[in-house]
């Protein structure tokens, strides 16, 4: 008999209040090493609400997020992003007065461990972590530009790089595409399958669909804090109250259109 499969990551009941509001709602969703599981749903949804709470911005108001079978619910930032889970953001976050390669290279320094004597050089791992990282996204040639001057589309590339720079097993990925031309989106999502096929499980949230169901093997949709859906993405085109609460029948028909493109 075959040993059931561990999850990598489990949220159980998580709920986060703010007052009387709700932004996450009694929450409870498994994520197997190797998956891509897509987020979607409105704004205000409490999808980067839940994204603060599994990576220790925000302490979840009750339950608990288990990841490699600990329990990470109250541990802080830095101590989640040590035991493997990095994280980007919806706006670019970067030293933007530092070159592409150093803003790597101060993730690929301190996401592993804590560094409370900093050194005055690097060592060779963090050399080696960082050039890989930036051959990973496709940013190896710029690695002497200045982050502040970056497009939009770079931009988000060197907030990727520094995530992965710190070798995590998970990877959550907040709107990577938001404000993207369809080629950019492209690059993006060729950059994200190089990363899903090197090993790392990634959790992304996503509005523009495209990108959201041809890379996800799962799609957890949220409304007011709750799942109203989650299974494959073949499934959300067909699924009343995802059609009801978030796509809309003409949104729903172009979906079921790309996905029936996608298998023939």
């Amino acid at each position: 008999m075959t040993a059931a499969r561990e999850p990598l990551l489990s949220c159980k009941g998580v709920s986060k209040f703010f007052g009387a509001l709700a932004a996450v709602n009694n929450l409870s969703f498994d994520v197997y090493p190797g998956d891509v599981l897509g987020i979607g749903g409105p704004n205000g949804a409490g999808k980067t609400t839940l994204f603060e709470v599994i990576s220790g911005l925000n302490q979840a108001t009750s339950g608990s997020v288990i990841f490699q079978g600990r329990d990470i619910s109250m541990l802080p930032p830095e101590t989640v992003c040590h035991a493997g889970i990095a994280r980007t953001f919806q706006l670019n976050a970067s030293f933007e007065s530092l070159s592409v390669r150093d803003n790597v290279r101060v993730a690929a320094y301190f996401g592993r461990e804590n560094r409370a004597y900093p050194g005055l050089k690097v060592g060779p791992d963090v050399e080696e972590q960082t050039t890989a990282a930036l051959e990973a996204v496709g940013l190896a040639g710029k690695d002497h530009l200045i982050a502040g001057e970056l497009p939009v589309l770079d931009r988000k590339l060197l907030m990727l790089a520094g995530a992965i720079a710190t070798k995590p097993r998970l990877l959550l990925m907040d709107e990577p595409v938001g404000g993207l031309s369809p080629r950019e989106i492209d690059h993006m999502m060729d950059a994200v399958r190089r990363i899903a096929q090197g090993g790392v499980t990634i959790v992304l949230i996503e509005h523009v669909m495209r990108f959201l169901v041809q890379l996800s093997t799962r799609v957890l949709i949220m409304h007011h804090g709750e799942s109203i859906y989650e299974g494959p993405p073949q499934g959300l085109a067909k699924d009343r109250t995802v059609i009801d609460v978030y796509l809309g029948e003409g949104a729903s028909e172009r979906l079921g259109k790309l996905m029936e493109a996608g298998q023939s």
